[in-house]
């Protein structure tokens, strides 16, 4: 079977972040999967991993202590080619997005991004923020893929693997890597909660009523592309094509009209709640439930009964 190589992914305290099983999960249908981890020390994470795969390659050095795609795409790329690995893949993260073309320009390859599907060695990726869904077939000798997380789930242990080190090469590079300003809060992660509340131009920017009840329900808060460019909200808060991907069991959108932009962030959603005065708003189509009423009404009504039911 070919082998394909899976980029793995930490979290900002080095643990595993859980987009890289739903790549992983997406990589099976193609072959033999190997993972690559690259840190200052990649051992912990290695070890997190090899359950999961084949093989792990587990490449420590002082210059990959923090994330740069200048420094990590040439340690993929080179790894790539001498494991001889017909496929190569990450989750379609920030990372991801910012890493893997970076790999396909240094392999020659031809790379499908956001993919949502497998069949042979048919990908289904969307086109168009998702407007058109198209299947297309890569003809370099090294293919290079992006998975689009909320379409594959995440996977399940398959043994114990095999864990390999190896020695990247130093990189000159012009970036430097110079500080990291977490963003902390007492909320899950936007793009791994099982409840995301969002709010949208009709919260005017008044997001009090959406974090509260986000609160209530033990939910992440997200936000319209609208909010975000008025600079009610951070732009690490925006769902939506430009933004994070998300498919939780249950959204919430309040004020939000459902622009296609927005509409391929969260449409993969297992139960989506919409809330807006406009009948017409073209969240309607896709929602599940739908209240045509106004959020500062019915945010805290919705609050009030949740908290009852509890």
């Amino acid at each position: 079977m070919p082998t394909v190589l899976v980029v793995v992914e930490a979290q900002p305290d080095g643990k595993l972040r859980k987009a890289t099983l739903n790549a992983i999960s997406a990589a099976r249908a193609l072959g033999d999967v190997h993972a690559v981890v690259l840190a200052k020390d990649a051992g912990a994470l290695a070890a997190e991993v090899k359950d999961y795969v084949k093989v792990v390659h587990a490449g420590s050095a002082p210059h990959l202590e923090h994330y740069l795609a200048e420094t990590f795409a040439p340690a993929v790329a080179e790894l790539a080619k001498s494991i001889g690995a017909e496929w190569v893949g990450a989750a379609a993260t920030q990372q991801g997005r910012d890493l893997m073309p970076r790999v396909a320009a240094k392999l020659n390859a031809a790379m499908a991004s956001d993919i949502m599907a497998v069949n042979g060695t048919t990908l289904t990726r969307p086109m168009w923020a998702g407007a058109v869904i198209a299947e297309v077939t890569l003809s370099t000798p090294i293919k290079v893929f992006s998975v689009r997380t909320t379409e594959f789930p995440l996977a399940e242990k398959s043994g114990a693997g095999e864990v390999r080190t190896f020695a990247p090469a130093a990189v000159t590079s012009p970036t430097k890597f110079v500080d990291f300003k977490e963003v902390k809060s007492a909320r899950p992660e936007l793009t791994e909660a099982r409840i995301v509340v969002s709010g949208g131009r009709g919260t005017k920017g008044d997001f009090k009523e959406v974090e509260a009840l986000a609160d209530e329900l033990g939910a992440a808060v997200g936000a319209s592309r609208a909010v975000c460019d008025a600079g009610w909200q951070p732009n690490d808060l925006q769902v939506g094509q430009t933004g994070k991907v998300v498919a939780p069991n249950l959204y919430v959108a309040a004020g939000i009209s459902g622009a296609i932009q927005h509409l391929a962030g969260m449409k993969g959603s297992k139960t989506i709640v919409a809330i807006n005065k406009d009948a017409e708003a073209p969240i309607f189509q896709v929602a599940d439930y739908g209240l045509v009423a106004d959020l500062f009404k019915a945010l805290p009504e919705l609050r009030a009964a949740i908290k009852a039911a509890k």
